[in-house]
This record gives structure tokens, sequence and C-alpha cells, in this order.
């Protein structure tokens, strides 16, 4: 293909003619994608007219020529041809747009860029690809024909405009082949999978396997690519199956008043998938159980019915139950199933006799009597009844079980209940005027059994205490006038009405002087005010006041009670001063004035005492040191103008006090010769071993011989040894302190330092001579 400049086209006007260059126009190019070659391979010519002329360069731009990816096309600079340099894939770009340019020889434009469109022709080269390899559905069984099952699809890269990308799908095959091999179908250009057949039952298939291929070249077998893939597909249970119980009777037996029994064990047997709605049994009890003793609970693992007693049988009353029960299904049947007459059943249950306890009828039983009454006096008669009405008749004995005052006694044979001791409401075992006591019914059955009854005996109260004085201690002014009261009292009877209150309060006759110096008067029914007579003067102190209390049974009781009254002087508003009640506690003035002296004569032995020892303190803090200051031999820090020198006015080895650069002439040093500030490089010595099991008589002798060893080895710190200083220099103007002399005043003995060993005794020898010196 050439392409050469286009023509002119002329056009007139008024002012002349004049010429219009038309733009180049090339068609589409089309290239088949795996081109075999040979490479590089020509597409187009591209030439200007303007060639003849001056020379001409030909070039493209665009992608797949200068831009990724690169050098996919070529052109010839000078002949303008273009070139495809290697094989094309439409799945990767299925199209190129490229600009051919054409400059001079100095990259003029000498003609405008022409667009150059590439198609790649489609070939089939790729095969149907799946989606997935296994696909899942599931259909419920008993479906219809033409229901929807699930849906597959296969990708082709290749055009889907073409042949090349159409594809087409079918069974390939089915497993299992029951009931018929073809229980689906596919649609061949959706993929959707649907039933074709009526039969699908999960209790006899539960899955189906299918082969699909998906074939491009619309599903042409002869030129299409194909590929397969798996469907599974689950038939989904739906309630089709009623529950059949294994038997249409079953039987049991329950020991009468059990409750949370299992009495029967129901079995159903269900073709629908198990631990599902569909197969999960429900039990119901339909006749035979009016009073609702029984119900029927499913067993979750192996769905049975477990009957269960919830509510106690009396063989006396039911020797046995005729249940009839029905079976059903969390879910519903489906629709068209109709239940099955193995979904009813009958159960016999028999009911066991046991020896039942007896029993109290009236239980608590309640009666009433008057306190007081004599030991000896029967209450009532509490028996109990024997519920084995259809046994051998049973014999009951009684015993009492609680009493807690053990006023009572109970007939063995025949329930009676007599007073062994006097009833009395006010005894701490009666508790709202009731007192409880329970008794005990056996019977001689085998094994025996027994029952228990309560007796509440209701208390009567009778006027059997006399009442008593409250208050029994009170305070009273010497004189009466119009600001002094009285002492109010009342009475304490452990009777209730109408056997306490009111009160009658009132003064004996004898002796007269009670009647003379005391008055009472009433204020209500339960309390009265005791005071002085007017014009009646008592001295201060204790007085013994007797008041006759009574109450108002029927005889009424009366109590002579006692009332100390402290009598003492009073303040103008009618209160007792303090020395008056502590004279009227028994003390004169004079105890009164001793007592207060002892105080004042014990506080100032505590002032005296504190005043001394803050003196004592003070002393102690000025006391002066008794020894002369200059003879002081404590350690002090003394000050001095000048250090000094001092190292000249004696020979010394001042290599002594370097720092050393090495340790080697240390270590080489012959024995003796050693650095003063180090270890000794020595054998240590050897120290006693303790036996592993002492004598103890050797303990001490073993401490010695440690000690001794340890004082006399050198290799032990602390070393006797000049430590390393710098060297300070020479030529100091001090003089040297080399001639000073320890002394002391006084006599003092250093023989002590012989016993510290021999570490000490250069020191022991300086200052221990003595006289031998």
């Amino acid at each position: 293909v050439e392409a050469l400049e286009p023509g002119v086209h002329d056009r007139t006007n008024s002012k002349g003619l004049r010429r219009q260059k038309r733009d180049w126009v090339i068609p589409p190019i089309n290239v088949p994608e795996n081109s075999r070659g040979p490479f590089p391979q020509m597409l187009v010519s591209i030439r200007s007219d303007q060639d003849r002329d001056i020379s001409i360069r030909y070039s493209i731009t665009g992608v797949g020529a200068d831009q990724p990816p690169n050098e996919v096309f070529s052109i010839d600079p000078v002949a303008g041809k273009m070139f495809v340099t290697k094989p094309l894939d439409r799945e990767q770009r299925s199209s190129y747009h490229l600009r051919a340019h054409a400059v001079d020889m100095n990259g003029n434009q000498v003609e405008n860029p022409i667009d150059l469109y590439i198609y790649v022709i489609d070939m089939n080269d790729n095969r149907p690809e799946f989606k997935n390899q296994v696909y899942n559905g599931s259909v419920d069984e008993g479906s219809k024909p033409g229901t929807y099952v699930m849906h597959v699809s296969a990708f082709d890269a290749d055009d889907n405009t073409t042949a090349n990308g159409m594809v087409r799908y079918r069974i390939l095959s089915q497993t299992p082949h029951s009931p018929i091999p073809n229980m689906f179908t596919i649609n061949s250009e959706t993929g959707d999978i649907v039933t074709v057949a009526a039969g699908l039952d999960r209790e006899k298939v539960s899955q189906y396997t299918i082969i699909v291929q998906a074939t491009d070249m619309e599903g042409n077998l002869n030129f299409g690519l194909s590929n397969t893939a798996t469907a599974i597909i689950t038939i989904t249970d739906i309630n089709d199956n009623p529950p059949m119980l294994t038997s249409r009777t079953f039987s049991g037996e329950v020991p009468e008043n059990r409750v949370d029994v299992v009495v029967a064990n129901l079995t159903v047997i269900d073709a629908d998938q198990p631990h599902s709605p569909n197969w999960n049994a429900i039990y119901r009890i339909i006749s035979g159980d009016p009073s609702g003793h029984f119900t029927i609970r499913t067993d979750p693992v192996s769905n049975d019915g477990m009957v269960t007693v919830v509510k106690p049988v009396d063989f006396e009353m039911n020797r046995a139950f005729m249940l009839t029960v029905v079976v059903s299904n969390q879910a519903h049947l489906a629709s068209g199933i109709q239940s099955s007459l193995q979904s009813t059943a009958g159960v016999t249950i028999s009911v066991q006799d046991v020896n039942e306890p007896p029993y109290f009828p009236t239980n608590p039983k309640h009666i009433r009597f008057e306190e007081g009454v004599p030991a000896g006096t029967s209450l009532t008669t509490f028996s109990a009844s024997d519920p084995d009405r259809l046994q051998m008749q049973q014999s009951i004995r009684y015993s009492k079980l609680n009493d807690p005052a053990d006023w009572l006694s109970i007939n063995r044979t025949n329930g009676q209940i007599v007073t062994t001791a006097t009833l009395d409401r006010e005894s701490i075992y009666v508790k709202n005027n009731i007192y409880e006591a329970t008794f005990l019914a056996t019977d001689n059955g085998s094994p025996a059994a027994s029952g228990t009854g309560t007796l509440q005996i209701y208390l009567i109260d009778i006027n059997d205490n006399p009442p008593a004085l409250v208050p029994r201690e009170a305070q009273i002014c010497e004189r009466m006038n119009r600001n002094t009261k009285g002492v109010n009292i009342t009475a304490a009877d452990a009777d209730t009405d109408p056997n306490a209150g009111p009160f009658v309060f009132e003064l004996p006759t004898f002796p007269p002087s009670v009647r003379r110096n005391w008055t009472i008067s009433r204020i209500n029914g339960d309390y009265a005010r005791l005071g002085l007579r007017y014009q009646v003067y008592l001295e201060s102190g204790v007085y013994e006041v007797p008041i006759i209390v009574s109450d108002s049974g029927n005889p009424p009781l009366s109590n002579k009670s006692i009332i100390k009254v402290k009598v003492c002087p009073c303040d103008e508003n009618g209160d007792c001063t303090t020395l008056g009640a502590v004279a009227a506690a028994g003390l004169g003035t004079g105890a009164i004035i001793s007592i207060l002296i002892c105080i004042i004569i014990l506080l100032s032995m505590v002032l005296l005492f504190v005043v001394w020892m803050k003196r004592r303190e003070k002393e102690r803090q000025t006391k002066q040191l008794l020894i002369d200051p200059e003879d002081d031999v404590r350690d002090n820090i003394l000050k001095y103008d000048e250090e000094g020198g001092g190292e000249e006015d004696q020979d010394y080895d001042l290599s002594q006090l370097q720092q050393p650069d090495s340790l080697e002439h240390i270590i080489s040093k012959p024995p003796g010769v050693r650095r003063v500030d180090e270890r000794p490089i020595i054998p240590e010595s050897q120290y006693p071993i303790r036996p592993v099991v002492p004598h103890p008589g050797d303990i001490g002798d073993f401490i010695h011989e440690g000690l001794r060893a340890a004082d006399n080895d050198p290799t032990a710190p602390p070393y006797d040894s000049l430590l390393v200083f710098d060297y300070e220099g020479s030529g100091s103007t001090a003089g040297s302190v080399s001639s000073l002399n320890s002394s002391s005043t006084g006599d003092q003995d250093y023989d002590y330092l012989n016993d510290w060993g021999p570490r000490f005794k250069k020191l022991a020898d300086m200052y221990g001579g003595g006289d031998d010196d």
C-alpha cells in the first residue's frame, strides 16, 4: 500500500485562483494476531511528493513505536516503509494508534502528521475458562421439572463478537444415574442448570455430580476449544416422611409419690434429615391423663420420647394409667404428605404401691388453753391417718419430736396429749402467746415410714404475775416548792390486758413515817408521781420508800416494792446541785473537803516533779568538761599555716612512692623485695579443718587455732604496707616531722596490746614496756 499526496482542488472567487492542500488519509491497517512472520513484516509505505525536490525523513510516534510497548512498529526513515517487528496478541492490545511524520534534513516539517490505525485481527487462541472448577448448588427433593438449580459461567478471552469468543455449554455426565441418567439440563447460552425430570428423593440420592463442558466457536466441537468444570448438586430435605412409632403399644411402671422419673421410653423412626426440624419429634398426650401427672420429653440425640412423672401419683387413687400418645415433627409435613397411622400409640403405666408415711389430717393443729393448767391435764388427741388403706391395716405409734419447754407428753397408741408441767404464757418458749411442739407418727410397715405433725397451743392469759415498780431508784429535792417536781413512777406487769394496767399506787400504813413524809398522786392509769409533803424537810441522803402496786386483774394482784430515793439540795430551778448530789450519795462535808485536799496535794507533787526534770536537763546541757581542754585526748582537727616539706632531711628511696608503669619488675623481684601495696605472692597459710561432727569440747580449741592462723597469715588483709602516693618534690622550708615523739600524760596500761596478735607487737613494745624500760 502506498500513500501519496492527494491532488489539489481549485476554487475560483472574485480575487482569483487559490490552491488548497488536502490532508493525507490512510485506511485502517488490519494485522492478524499470532502471525508467524517473517519479521519485520511490512504493513504500509508512506511517501510525500516533495521527496522529488528535497530529502525527506519519515518517523512514527505513539504506543507501540516510541511509547511502551516500544519498537512493536518501525519505519524506514528514507523509504517510508512501516513494519511490524513481532507477533501481536489481541488479548493484550486489540488496536494501535500511531502518527506518521515527514521532515526535511533540517528537521522542518514538510507535511502534516497523518494518523495510522492498526487493528489486530482475533484468532481462536484461547479456551473458555470457568470461574470455578467446582460449583455447588442445591434443589429440594420432589421438585418439579424445570426447577432452577444453579448457574455456571465460563469466560473466553477471544473476541466475543466473533465465533472465537462465543461459548456454549452442555452436560457431559451425571453421577449417579438414578433414577434416570439425565435428571438435569443446562441452557447452552446462559449456563443455567434446571431439573428436567421428576423423581428427586433425598432419602435415595442425596447428591449428584455433573460434568459441564464449555466450548467456543458457538459450540462447534470440530473447530472450537473446550474446557470442563464440576457441578455438585445437593438434594435438600423436605418433610416428606412422617415420624412413625416403632410399636403400637408401650408400657412402664412408676412408684407412687415419685416425680422426675422416666417410666417409659417411646422409640420413633423418621427418614428425613437427622437433627433437623423435619426429623425432630414432638410427643403429645392426647388422652388418659386429665390431671397432668405425666409429660413426654424428647431425647435430643436419639429422638426418643421419655414419659416422665411431673406430678406424684397415688396407688390408692389410680393403680394404672392408659395414655394415648401422638408424635409429629417440629416442621409441618410437606404439601400432599399425609400423617402415618403409626404416629399414634398407647402407653400403659402401672403404679407401684409403696409404704407411705402416716399423715396428720390437720397440720398444724390449733388449740386454746388457759395458762397455769396443772400437770396431768389432757389437752387434745393428735392422731394421724395411714394412707395405705388398700393394704393390711397398719398400726401407728406416736412419739414426741420437739417440745422446747418439756411441758407435754403423747400417748404412744392413741396420740392423746397430756401436760407434764404447768403451762406458762410468760415463758421464753412462748412466742406471741403460742407454744409450738412437734410430734412423730410411725407405722409398722416394711420399711417403716413416719410423718410429723405440729401442735400449736394458744395460751390464754390469767392474772398470775403481780406488777413491779419502775423505776427502782430516783432523785428528789430536799424541800418541795413550786419548781420542784416529784418522781414519775409506773409499773411493769408480765401479764396482758385486762390483767395488767391500769395500776393502783399507794403508800403502806406502816411505818407511819412513810405517809407522814411522802405522798403519791395519780397521773393516769399507768403513771403516778411520788413526792415529799409540803413543809417537810429531809436531810440529804438515800431513803427507801415502800410502795404498794396493784393491777386490774380479777382478783387483782399486789406487790410491795421499794424505791430508793436520793434526797439532795437543789438550786432555784429545782435541779440538784453537784455538791448536793455527792452529799446525797452518802458523803458528809468533811469527807468532801478531805477528797479535795488530796487532789490538790497530788497535783502539786506532779508539778514539782516536772520542774525538777526540766532543771536537771538544763544543768546537763550547760555542764563544762571536768578536764583541761589542753589535756583533752579526743580526736581534733588542727590547723597549720603551711604543709612544708621534710623529705630532704632523710635519705628516703622515693622510687617506692612512685606509681610503677608495669608489674613485671614486681613479679621478677627476689623474695623479700616486693611492692608494698599489693598482696604478698606467697603460699597462703593452712587453716585448721573443722571436723564434720565436732565434739563439743573441741569447739574452743578449733576457734583458737583458727584465730592464731589468721593472725600469722601475711596474705590476709589488711596488709601491713605503705600506700603509693604522688611525689610532692623537695625544697620545703618546713621542718621535718620525724622528730615528733608520741607522749602521754598520766598512767595508762597498754599491756592489752600484747593480746592483739603479731600485727600490734611493735606498738606493744613501744607503749607496753612500763617500768621495765
